[in-house]
């Protein structure tokens, strides 16, 4: 999860969950999970392939809330397209900058749910696990001109977090004309090894 919040709310389960850990911290360490860092080459070629089908081509505009350190804004820059990215933790746009110095992008210090940039001036909104911890989710999802590419699931077996993906689709039906869903679990490819619970990507035109 690329962005985070200070209280978090567990909207799988009845309430919130008290998640208070300092980000701007775990910042030196975050890309060593696989599906942050992508230093793996067979884990970025697969995030890298699946960019490149979500994201619109010619290449356009691109949003990246809860960038985090910058990994898949890199790679959608290594793409042409042109990068915003936005991450409330400074010390993980810090570490961003420094991965996407010299690339056509921007790093920004900002809320998820109220990012510091003029709407309807993107192309493409992507989303990776962030939308779960929002108390109004709905409100980071009418941002862009063409499409949103959103990367979510559900976390845990006793206290289960996240956002099913009927949920999410719910949220999305009166903003969008086609909703396309992929299922993630199976492709052990993106995170480096075997996962079991459910993770999934929902294009969607707006």
């Amino acid at each position: 999860m690329s962005e985070r919040t200070d209280e978090r709310r567990d909207i799988v389960g009845d309430g919130p969950v008290p998640a208070r850990v300092d980000w701007d911290a775990q910042a030196a360490s975050f890309d060593e999970e696989p599906d942050h860092g992508l230093r793996d080459p067979g884990v970025r070629a697969a995030w890298a392939e699946r960019l490149r089908s979500w994201l619109p081509q010619p290449p356009g505009d691109l949003l990246d809330i809860g960038c985090g350190t910058g990994s898949l804004s890199l790679l959608a820059a290594e793409q042409g397209h042109r990068a915003t990215g936005v991450d409330r933790s400074p010390a993980m746009v810090e570490r961003a900058r420094a991965e996407l110095a010299g690339r056509d992008t921007v790093l920004l210090v900002g809320d998820a749910a109220a990012p510091p940039v003029r709407e309807g001036c993107f192309d493409t909104v992507r989303v990776r696990h962030l939308l779960w911890a929002l108390p109004d989710p709905g409100r980071a999802l009418l941002r862009p001109a063409g499409r949103l590419v959103l990367v979510e699931g559900v976390w845990g077996g006793v206290m289960p977090v996240g956002i099913p993906v009927d949920r999410l689709t719910m949220l999305l039906g009166p903003l969008t004309h086609h909703i396309r869903i992929e299922r993630l679990s199976g492709d052990d490819r993106l995170w480096g090894r075997e996962v079991n619970d459910e993770r999934y990507a929902v294009v969607a035109m707006v």
